[in-house]
């Protein structure tokens, strides 16, 4: 009877010890997103999802006609390096300089109507020319720019991947697959092109909306005035209803639900676009920031 006893309790310390070891595990697996702080697993590391999302990339830029030269091209360019020095900046102030260091921004105009754009981790950054007259401007253009590099700040692809490892493989995790061949076999599903909705599968509707969020933080952070968003995706949709194909628009939250949240946030970008020049790189003549130097960073 002690014998039984006995190897009763070894089970429940085993047991006990394997759902301690997956708790340590996801713990330290956790991560934060720059400016609003929410917590996210992040089970593959920054460099196994750069790979993966790289090969990727690659693939579909040898099949693209990438648009150079142009006016366009040159104003997709100007509009992406701006804000992601804007970026930089903020997190190198504060407390993620390791991470600007993950970063080789490529901004890229390729000839597709389709109004649409993606990004990958690491940094780059695809617009389709179907989206340019939509835009109708440099401001606007910010607004979306500024969503597909908040994915790449707040690691959603890698959020992503690792909810999707944390599914298939469940307790499993507590044996060392992190990554790997899991992310392997997995990457294939969460980075390959082809599929009807573009280059990835839609992120969940918290990630998209806490894309949104940042882009307008990050095209104030720039020098853009964040309330030129609502406008714009008023536009989208108006343009939307009218028939066309607007997959940008298909794995997003609905138009007024996106447009409602936007005016929720636009005060907040605003304390950027105010707030201390020293954090933000010099605005064009044509979208000044305010000189005023009161800092207000914080949330």
């Amino acid at each position: 009877m002690k014998k039984i006893e006995k190897t009763g309790k070894s089970k429940k310390l085993t047991v006990y010890s394997l759902v301690t070891l997956v708790a340590i595990v996801l713990l330290q697996s956790c991560g934060s997103v720059p400016v609003t702080g929410r917590k996210q697993l992040l089970l593959v590391s920054d460099d196994e999802v750069i790979s993966l999302s790289l090969k990727q990339y690659q693939e579909y830029m040898n099949t693209a006609k990438v648009i150079k030269g142009t006016k366009d091209a040159e104003m997709v360019a100007r509009v992406g390096q701006r804000l992601a020095s804007a970026v930089e900046s903020y997190l190198s102030n504060n407390g993620y300089a390791t991470e600007i260091q993950k970063y080789k921004w490529e901004f890229s105009l390729v000839q597709d109507q389709s109004v649409n754009a993606f990004a990958m981790p690491g940094g780059k950054v695809v617009i389709n020319s179907g989206l340019i007259p939509v835009a109708g401007d440099e401001a606007s253009l910010a607004v979306v720019v500024g969503h597909e590099i908040a994915h790449v700040v707040a690691k959603h692809a890698n959020e992503r991947l690792s909810q999707q490892i944390a599914l298939q493989y469940g307790g499993a995790i507590a044996g060392n697959i992190l990554g790997g061949a899991a992310a392997s076999e997995l990457g294939q599903t969460v980075f390959g092109l082809g599929a009807q909705v573009g280059v990835m599968l839609p992120y969940a509707r918290k990630q998209e909306y806490e894309a949104d969020r940042l882009g307008v933080i990050f095209m104030a952070m720039a020098g853009y005035d964040p309330r030129v968003s609502v406008p714009f995706w008023q536009r989208m949709a108006e343009s939307a209803g009218g028939g066309n194909n607007f997959e940008f628009l298909s794995t997003h939250p609905t138009d007024a639900n996106r447009i409602k949240q936007l005016q929720s946030v636009v005060p907040e970008a605003l304390k950027f676009y105010t707030g201390s020049t020293t954090n933000q790189p010099a605005a064009s003549s044509t979208n000044k920031t305010s000189t005023n130097t009161s800092k207000d960073w914080t949330f």
